[in-house]
């Protein structure tokens, strides 16, 4: 063996190792908002927890379930991105993320562009994965103004054809409203140190293992330098739904369109989810969707504003205000801002969520506005609040809910209190809901920091999913 050689293969070996530790370390690590498996006080009545399954539906995975035998096997299959190929990742900016003109008699769900591509995460190309790319038509919050977005398509490759497989249409915790930040980045070799990739290694790690196809949609062309309207529930939800057509509409990717398919949506991710369940029924009723999971998401904004402002997760909600004027332009943020908050805006508006938004814990929102004012309170953003309400609608697939059953956490920014009434409307419309709340607190981490941890991520939803789609 050449030296060259020797070097490479111990090159190999080290980033194999890296790729190892990362998903063990997502498996332990906490994120911004969320649950574990078990309820705060271990009953069914206390917090809500509800008929349908409760509890007994969810159920932390162990660590080597979480290092199945396709995970392990993907990344011994893998093999380490050059340095050009890593740096390209890291700096150039794809021409893929160039939009045709629209006509705007485009359908949602057209493809406009496939291709694909390598999926790379900390300069690592795992095997058995094939992964695509797509540029895809969907509509803006009035359902039927066509709008660019991308997205990302991951297979894993163990034997069963691609058009047998089951689809997770999987949103995950990004609440970036910058460009370059987005999942169809993050999972070819950009944007690598951001909480909501290291967040999804866990989940991505059991539904791999577990062989389905997972779609990812940007929400927004993901290469589009203004800021990207991902809080707008509507237009995420749409996003949503376009992408899963997109996906099994392209011929290249193989998947069915009659694939059963769950969505899957968490903390940023879960507000488009949400929305998706309510308007499948509508706005996409040949989808063929059995289930859906959201998890700590935001079911009220306002409320969502009054209990992050001046907690461990002000910068979230600073960067929410900005994730929905993209799409409602008339809220006009920056003349309600004080240069401070301008400043801290105009700097949010082009960064992705980490680390740019964990710059402003503690601080009070109202120290940002003019005159000190609230912007929970502000009256020109009441419309867009309400029109990002959760739960008008009842989903038409069965629902499982999982958040923190009390607000007793630096990491309980979603009031608890929100997640069990939207329970609450859906069975009052007839979704069959799961309700599990989920134990928080900061004597659970301390004391169970891998159950807690891993749970942040809805790793323990993945056997609810399974059967849902078995049934």
């Amino acid at each position: 063996m050449t030296v060259n050689a020797t070097r490479g293969h111990r090159l190999s070996a080290a980033t194999r190792i890296l790729s190892y530790a990362a998903v063990a370390t997502a498996a332990i690590m906490v994120a911004p908002v969320g649950a574990s498996a078990q309820s705060a006080d271990g009953s069914s009545s206390a917090d809500g927890s509800s008929s349908g399954g409760g509890q007994s539906d969810v159920r932390t995975p162990r660590l080597d379930e979480v290092f199945n035998g396709f995970v392990v096997g993907a990344l011994d299959a893998g093999t380490a991105a050059s340095r050009v190929e890593s740096f390209k990742a890291l700096t150039s900016r794809d021409s893929f993320y160039d939009e045709p003109p629209l006509t705007g008699a485009e359908r949602p769900g057209t493809v406009l562009k496939i291709k694909p591509v390598d999926m790379m995460f900390l300069g690592y190309k795992p095997g058995r994965i094939d992964a695509y790319k797509m540029m895809y038509v969907t509509a803006g919050l009035d359902g039927t103004t066509p709008e660019v977005s991308t997205g990302i398509v991951m297979i894993p490759v163990d034997g069963t054809p691609a058009a047998e497989k089951k689809v997770i249409s999987y949103q995950e915790a990004n609440d970036s409203v910058g460009a370059y930040c987005h999942p169809s980045t993050q999972w070819t070799g950009g944007n690598p140190l951001d909480g909501a990739a290291w967040s999804a290694l866990g989940p991505l790690a059991l539904m791999f293992g577990k062989g389905y196809a997972v779609v990812i949609s940007d929400v927004g062309n993901d290469g589009d330098p203004d800021p990207h309207g991902v809080f707008a529930g509507k237009y995420a939800g749409h996003a949503q739904l376009d992408a899963i057509r997109a996906a099994v509409s392209a011929p290249s990717t193989g998947l069915s369109a009659h694939a059963p398919i769950s969505l899957f949506g968490i903390a940023g991710g879960g507000v488009g989810a949400g929305f998706a369940a309510e308007a499948q029924a509508q706005y996409a009723p040949e989808l063929d969707i059995r289930s859906t999971v959201l998890e700590g998401m935001v079911v009220n904004t306002r409320n969502f504003m009054r209990t992050a402002d001046g907690s461990i997760g002000s910068g979230f909600a600073f960067a929410t205000l900005l994730g929905l004027e993209p799409k409602y332009p008339e809220m006009r943020i920056d003349e309600k801002l004080n240069p401070v908050g301008r400043a801290l805006a105009h700097v949010y508006r082009t960064q992705c969520q980490t680390p740019a938004y964990f710059t402003a814990p503690f601080v009070p929102l109202e120290t940002l506005f003019v005159g000190g004012q609230n912007p929970a309170d502000i009256p020109a953003f009441q419309h867009v609040y309400d029109d990002n309400l959760l739960g008008t609608e009842a989903p038409k697939s069965k629902v499982l809910i999982t958040s923190c059953a009390k607000d007793d956490s630096p990491m309980s920014l979603v009031p608890a209190k929100d997640s069990r009434e939207l329970a609450d409307k859906y069975r009052a419309g007839g979704t069959d809901v799961t309700y599990a709340p989920s134990d928080c607190s900061m004597v659970r981490m301390l004391t169970d920091l891998y159950g807690w941890g891993t749970d942040l991520f809805g790793m323990q939803t993945i056997d609810w999913i399974e059967q849902n789609f078995a049934e």
